[in-house]
């Protein structure tokens, strides 16, 4: 194929785009809704599976001890906790300093709640030597005389995994159907602008024109449906990461610690957006030339 049959061919897909552009921009919003769930859910999926990997691989539990231990008391709680086989460390954590780290939220109500009046409790911060005694190791830690809880970080991983099946397979079953409704679009889009031009394509044809000649125009107005459907929906997404991850790390300060950064899934996001456009719009313009352009070369 000559360059300037390339540039020609090119022409025409955009020509055509604007022939249809009513057609062409039902298509767009739908397949922008399309990747925005697909991306979404991908994005939520990643991080999940990054803040249960944290959490997997953060061995450090809060051992709680009861309100009324004094300061002498909770001290004395330490020993017997490093006595036990699987903790590694064990470092004490006032309530003084807890409250400390408030200071700045609470504000003017901070130096009423110093001394007696500190709604905290005293704490040690533990590190087991093996996970794989998570359980047996807390059940220990919980005997021990003066202790109120223990932070069961492995309740919080199994929540996260059920949501992240849940989102997985939920964002699955609207992709799949919002995918099935964008190529139904597409294809129409695509059987519209070839049923307006079906005069000039029956002279094409009749002067010798093969039917890859007449295809490519076509597949080329898909694909830039699709390519601008993956440009819109990635630029959201990049755009709308940071609040909300933000937001969410507000109501659950391990996400702020652990979430992906924008800087780190804004390429692959794009990338992966404009692929899944571009690929959606080459199957459906296919599928509509297919049945149009039978028999063909």
């Amino acid at each position: 194929m000559k360059f300037s049959s390339t540039g020609y061919l090119i022409k025409e897909g955009f020509k055509n785009i604007w022939s249809n552009r009513m057609m062409s921009l039902a298509s767009v919003v739908v397949l922008v809704s399309c990747l925005l769930i697909t991306g979404a859910a991908s994005l939520i999926s990643l991080n999940v599976s990054t803040l249960i990997s944290t959490i997997g691989e953060d061995n450090e539990i809060t051992v709680y001890l009861k309100y009324e231990l004094s300061d002498i008391d909770s001290m004395k709680v330490g020993p017997q906790i490093q006595k036990i086989d699987n903790v590694s460390a064990c470092e004490y954590y006032s309530k003084d300093a807890a409250i400390k780290e408030y200071e700045e939220k609470l504000g003017p109500i901070y130096d009423s709640m110093q001394g007696d009046d500190n709604p905290l409790v005293n704490a040690y911060k533990v590190q087991l030597n093996d996970l794989s005694e998570y359980k047996t190791t807390v059940k220990q830690i919980k005997k021990i005389n003066g202790v109120e809880s223990v932070s069961d970080r492995s309740d919080i991983a199994r929540k996260l995994t059920k949501l992240n099946y849940f989102v997985t397979l939920v964002g699955s079953w609207v992709v799949l159907i919002l995918g099935i409704v964008t190529l139904f679009i597409i294809s129409n889009t695509i059987k519209m602008t070839m049923y307006s031009r079906r005069y000039e394509i029956s002279i094409m044809k009749s002067v010798g024109a093969t039917n890859a000649f007449i295809r490519i125009p076509f597949v080329i107005e898909a694909m830039i449906i699709g390519l601008l459907s993956g440009l819109i929906s990635s630029g959201l997404i990049i755009a709308l990461y940071n609040p909300i991850r933000d937001s969410a790390a507000g109501i659950v300060p391990l996400i702020g610690q652990s979430a992906l950064t924008v800087e780190q899934i804004w390429l692959n996001t794009l990338l992966m957006m404009s692929g899944v456009g571009v690929l959606i719009g080459i199957v459906g313009g296919f599928i509509s030339i297919s049945k149009y352009l039978k028999g063909g070369k």
